[in-house]
């Protein structure tokens, strides 16, 4: 559904480079994924706002970019049209909804984490992520696994075994998102939900539940009165969130699956980085084997997807010079 979504002709700036349908992709899944990356240090930056006023702020000031997403990339009727296909049905609106909470707890998962040292956690929360994706594709949609990915999926297997036999335990962070994040999607493509129309309808019901919790949590009220700079990063929530998505989707039509699929890989190691970098985070000794093995897992992951997009790509060119 993401693919009936047309947007306007290029930036002039890309067209006066002469760039490609595929390097202008690449150009917007690169910066998308640096933006995602961007959201992840708010928390610090609008301290001493906690991360869970920020995640509200997040979500009233997201509503707002979307709708000028879906006026710009002329969604609208869309939208109206699949709102008016679930008509007055209840079951059918919560249905829906039903996958809302998963999403919002991994939204404010995303803004609370990196002021309470669970920034690496979430990296490989996100790292773990594609991985079950992959498997939960399996065994709910019944799509077969090459040799190459089942081992993939192994050495990930391997790597959070290691950890609990390390540690005793695993970080509930890095659990929840990848255990229930996966979910999110896997329930809105069993709804054939397009995307924007899902995250609007999401937006719908967290948004005012948001802005209800942050009149009545009068301290973050007084913060932005104490220090009204932090309205300017609230404005930035916003726009910061709506840009990332539509150069998300942009590349999403612009790119092979196969590239894009591997170019998602990019936002948990910039996460990651971040984590270690400007957050001052440090992994736990003898982590590192278990991360190494959910590593390799990602590589041969990515390399199954390189491997497929170049026989399809060799098969398009064959078959266009046959046909000539």
């Amino acid at each position: 559904m993401i693919q009936s979504f047309r947007y306007n002709s290029a930036p002039p700036f890309s067209e006066t480079l002469g760039m490609t349908r595929t390097q202008k992709g690449l150009a917007a899944a690169i910066c998308s994924n640096l933006l995602f990356a961007a959201l992840f240090l708010y928390s610090s930056w609008m301290q001493p706002m906690s991360g869970t006023d920020v995640f509200m702020w997040r979500m009233v000031a997201m509503l707002f970019g979307l709708l000028a997403l879906l006026s710009l990339s002329r969604s609208w009727r869309q939208t109206a049209a699949f709102a008016q296909s679930l008509g007055k049905s209840p079951k059918r609106w919560l249905w829906l909804l039903l996958p809302t909470p998963i999403l919002a707890s991994q939204l404010w998962l995303f803004m609370w984490a990196p002021v309470n040292g669970e920034g690496i956690n979430v990296a490989m929360g996100y790292f773990l992520f594609p991985l079950m994706m992959v498997l939960l594709g399996n065994v709910w949609f019944k799509e077969r696994l090459a040799p190459l990915q089942w081992l993939a999926v192994a050495l990930a297997c391997a790597g959070v075994t290691h950890e609990l036999w390390r540690n005793g335990t695993f970080s509930w962070v890095t659990v929840w998102v990848f255990g229930s994040y996966p979910l999110y999607y896997l329930m809105r493509r069993a709804q054939g939900v397009p995307a924007l129309t899902g995250l609007f309808f999401d937006l719908l019901l967290i948004a005012p539940l948001a802005l209800l919790y942050l009149l009545w949590q009068a301290d973050s009220l007084a913060l932005i009165a104490g220090q009204p700079w932090l309205i300017g990063f609230i404005v930035l929530l916003g726009l910061n969130s709506a840009l990332a998505m539509q150069l998300n989707l942009q590349a999403s039509q612009m790119l092979p699956f196969s590239l894009f699929g591997m170019l998602s890989y990019l936002e948990p190691i910039l996460l990651f980085a971040l984590s270690l970098i400007l957050l001052n985070e440090q992994a736990p000794q003898g982590a590192f084997i278990s991360y190494g093995l959910i590593w390799l897992g990602l590589a041969l992951m990515a390399w199954h997807g390189m491997r497929r997009g170049g026989k399809r790509l060799f098969n398009f060119k064959q078959n266009s010079l046959n046909n000539q």
